[in-house]
């Protein structure tokens, strides 16, 4: 389904195609996937970053679609994977009170959010003695339906994706109390769906064996 489907099926469930509401269907669209990103956590919405660290460094910036961190590695000149561990930005503090403590960095920790112009960072302890590869696997947001016109929500999740719009859209008009319930309960039932597609991931039918 794409964004203009999408568009058009929320107008004729609603029977609205008011100038106002029409221009208020991305807000929807958009509640709608902020939900399910932050509901299921779906391979498809994983990510991987590398960056260099210099030595001496002891922050890392996170990417702009940054939501949560999986793990965080360095890796020596020689290839050398060594996956750190995460650590409150107190503990980091404390255990290296000086910046200029080095060492192949063992800890990491959320720093700090989003800010005007930036994109937050993590930070490690000790700082780095040399120069490593880091690569960072994590969550990420995805670019809206709204803006790239087909996404992977909207093609393998597209009933999670209507009635959840629907259920904002049906918010804002303060639609029949009734109706609502029923869009509601297909959201629900099409993130139920979502959710066994998340927990699936995260077995191996060789290692758990079949249910």
């Amino acid at each position: 389904m794409t964004y203009a489907e999408l568009v058009e099926l929320i107008q004729n469930y609603c029977e609205n195609s008011e100038t106002t509401f029409v221009a208020n269907i991305p807000t929807f669209v958009r509640q709608t996937e902020q939900r399910i990103y932050r509901t299921v956590m779906l391979p498809e919405f994983r990510a991987n970053a590398t960056a260099t660290l210099g030595a001496g460094a002891q922050y890392i910036a996170r990417p702009s679609d940054f939501l949560s961190v999986f793990s965080l590695a360095v890796i020596s000149a020689a290839g050398e994977y060594t996956y750190l561990t995460d650590k409150d930005v107190n503990f980091i503090r404390e255990a290296y009170p000086y910046p200029t403590t080095s060492g192949r960095p063992k800890y990491y920790g959320i720093f700090d959010g989003d800010a005007t112009g930036t994109e937050g960072n993590l930070i490690i302890g000790p700082s780095a003695d040399a120069t490593y590869e880091v690569e960072l696997h994590y969550y990420r947001d995805p670019e809206s339906l709204v803006t790239a016109g087909t996404t992977w929500l909207g093609t393998n999740a597209d009933t999670a994706l209507l009635y959840g719009a629907l259920v904002e859209a049906y918010t804002y008009l303060k639609g029949d109390a009734d109706l609502m319930k029923m869009y509601l309960d297909r959201y629900n039932e099409a993130l139920a769906q979502l959710g066994m597609i998340d927990a699936r991931s995260n077995r191996d039918d060789y290692r758990d064996g079949k249910a």
